[in-house]
Parts: C-alpha cells; sequence; structure tokens
C-alpha cells in the first residue's frame, strides 16, 4: 500500500516537471527550497499531530480543548489554569486514539450508514425533551451537525471495539455472584410509584391573570377525568409535558426524583387513585398513580443479567487501552506542538 502511494506521488511530480519544464523548477533553486521549507513549516503550525499522515488540525485540536473543558466543568468542577497542561495533552491523546481507532475501522471496512446513525440518534433524543438536548448541545458547545458527526465515530469505533475485543472478553458466573454478594447495597430499592399526570405548563414569570387562566384550564381538565373519560386520552390530547405521547405516563420513580408538592402527592395515594389540583414550580397537574414498588433488595436472578453486563462493559474498559496501544505500535504518530 505504502509502495503504491510513493509511485503515485512520483506520477504526479514527473507530469508536474513535464508540463512546467526542469529549468523553470531548478532556475532558482535555493530560493524554491526556502519557499517549500516554509510551506512545510506553515503547514505544521496549522496541525497539532499527524496519524499515519492524516492530520489533526489545531482548530479541532483547541475545539477538543474546550469541549474538554466544558465536560469537567459540567460535573461541577471548576478547571483551573494550572490543570490546563494536563487537559491540553488528555485533549490531543483523545484526539489521536479516536483517529487510531477509525482508521483500524476503515482497513476493516466497518462502516455506519447514515439510516442507521439518525435510528440511534432519534432513540438517543426521545429520552430526553427537545429542550433538555439543546441545552445539553450549548453546554458542550455543539450544534447539532457536530454532534451527529462525533455519534456517527462512535458508533463506528463501537462496532471496531464489539468485533476486535469484546469475543475476548469472559464473565464467569463466579464472577457475578461475587459481585451481588459483595455488594449487597446496591441492591436495595427504595419505595416507587408509577404515576400518569397532565400538566398545564405555567412559565415562572408569568402574570396573575395568565396563572389564573392556567388554573382555570386545569379545573376544565379535572371536570372531564372525574366525569370518566379515559385519564391517558386525556392527557394526550391536552397536557404540556413531553409524556402526553405515553398518555402521562412517567414510569417509576423515587421521592427524590419529583419537585416536592408533586412528589408529595403522589406518595400519598393508592394505585388507582387521582389527585386534586398539584402546583408545583412547572405549573398545575393531575396525578393518577398506576402502581406502586415497596422497599426490598432485589433477587440475584433478577439482576444477574445485568451485574453480567456490567461486569463485561468494565473489562471491555480496561481492554480499550491496552488495544489502543497495540495500534499506537504500529502507527506512525507526530506530534507537532509543545
Amino acid at each position: 500500500m505504502k509502495k503504491t502511494g510513493l509511485i503515485a506521488t512520483a506520477l504526479v511530480l514527473l507530469v508536474f516537471v513535464a508540463g512546467y519544464g526542469f529549468h523553470a523548477f531548478s532556475a532558482d533553486d535555493k530560493q524554491s527550497k526556502k519557499d517549500m521549507a516554509a510551506s512545510d513549516k506553515k503547514k505544521e503550525q496549522q496541525n497539532a499531530a499527524t496519524v499515519n499522515g492524516k492530520p489533526i488540525t489545531m482548530s479541532d485540536y483547541k475545539a477538543k480543548i474546550d469541549q474538554t473543558k466544558r465536560r469537567v466543568e459540567m460535573t461541577g468542577r471548576q478547571v483551573d489554569e494550572k490543570d490546563m497542561d494536563s487537559l491540553k495533552k488528555k485533549a490531543l491523546e483523545e484526539l489521536i486514539n479516536t483517529v487510531l481507532l477509525e482508521q483500524e475501522a476503515q482497513k476493516r471496512g466497518i462502516k455506519a450508514d447514515d439510516a442507521e446513525v439518525d435510528a440511534q440518534l432519534e432513540a438517543l433524543k426521545k429520552n430526553t425533551t427537545p429542550e433538555n438536548f439543546q441545552k445539553f448541545l450549548k453546554q458542550a458547545n455543539m450544534t447539532e451537525s457536530t454532534f451527529r458527526g462525533l455519534f456517527a465515530s462512535e458508533m463506528v469505533i463501537r462496532k471496531l471495539i464489539e468485533q476486535d475485543v469484546a469475543p475476548k472478553i469472559v464473565v464467569t458466573a463466579e464472577e457475578v455472584k461475587a459481585f451481588y454478594d459483595g455488594n449487597p447495597d446496591l441492591f436495595k430499592t427504595p419505595d416507587m410509584v408509577r404515576a400518569s399526570h397532565i400538566l398545564v405548563k405555567v412559565d415562572k414569570n408569568a402574570t396573575e391573570e395568565e396563572k389564573a387562566k392556567a388554573l382555570e384550564k386545569i379545573k376544565g381538565i379535572q371536570k372531564r377525568v372525574q366525569g370518566g373519560e379515559d385519564f391517558a386520552q386525556v392527557a394526550k390530547e391536552v397536557s404540556d409535558c413531553p409524556s402526553k405521547a405515553q398518555g402521562g405516563d412517567l414510569d417509576f420513580f423515587t421521592k427524590d426524583r419529583m419537585a416536592p408538592p408533586f412528589a408529595n402527592a403522589a406518595f400519598s395515594m393508592k394505585p388507582g387513585d387521582t389527585s386534586d389540583i398539584v402546583e408545583t414550580e412547572f405549573g398545575y397537574h393531575i396525578i393518577r398513580v398506576t402502581d406502586r414498588k415497596e422497599a426490598g433488595t432485589l433477587t440475584f436472578d433478577e439482576v444477574k443479567p445485568r451485574i453480567e453486563q456490567h461486569l463485561r462493559s468494565e473489562k471491555i474498559s480496561q481492554e480499550i487501552p491496552k488495544y489502543i496501544e497495540t495500534l499506537k505500535s504500529k502507527a506512525k504518530i507526530a506530534i507537532l506542538i509543545k
């Protein structure tokens, strides 16, 4: 492959020399060499590194530093000036690792087609609200297009890991049982309630008149529910919460997951009960409890597949750096920054 590339490059140079004449190239040989050296230096200044000839541009490097910094800050930790050297090193290392993995995937013919990327991206977005997704993009300083590109890259790399690393991982039955026995607190479950709700949203800066209109609206909805109309159908028609698509169903939740007035109402009811109008910071709600789980401990059989998956993922995570080091040992990597 390398030999073919050299031959192709030589042919291009031969065509260039033949077309413009050797004399034109050599008329001021010293100046040409200076120009070429200056051009090469300029190209190097535009790149942070190269991986098997593929450049990692300074703009990509700076963007990665910014993303890494924001990722740390999203955990609540502030990045000081003293942290920047290690953060920059980490950013460049992540870029190099990503390029190495992408190149290996390309070599193996591993791809993620557009339909597959779109389907998985939509599935991801369904687990949050459009507002929260946009908030995440803003915090990460990314456009949706940039995120889609990163998502597609991650999908290809995941396929490579599943093909090259995952098949070598073995999790024994003894390891699974030992994890369950050694971590009893992980399998304790608190009180949980499953409820559906109908929300009439009220902006936090709403006027008294707007609040009054919202209250009248929820009272009208309450009459429909009390009159025997199907709760889920009413929620689909009028609720201002994204859960309306599921008939208002919020699935199971613990008390600390919800706003206090909402949680207090839901946890004070039995399955089948419907609340009075409940006011929270989000607006007015009508809540219907549909199921309840008392506090307890999950059995080994209930959690066995999840433990196995957790241990498998943990072992894969431990093997990935070794896999990357193997790729690095065969790669030509040039760091062009100090």
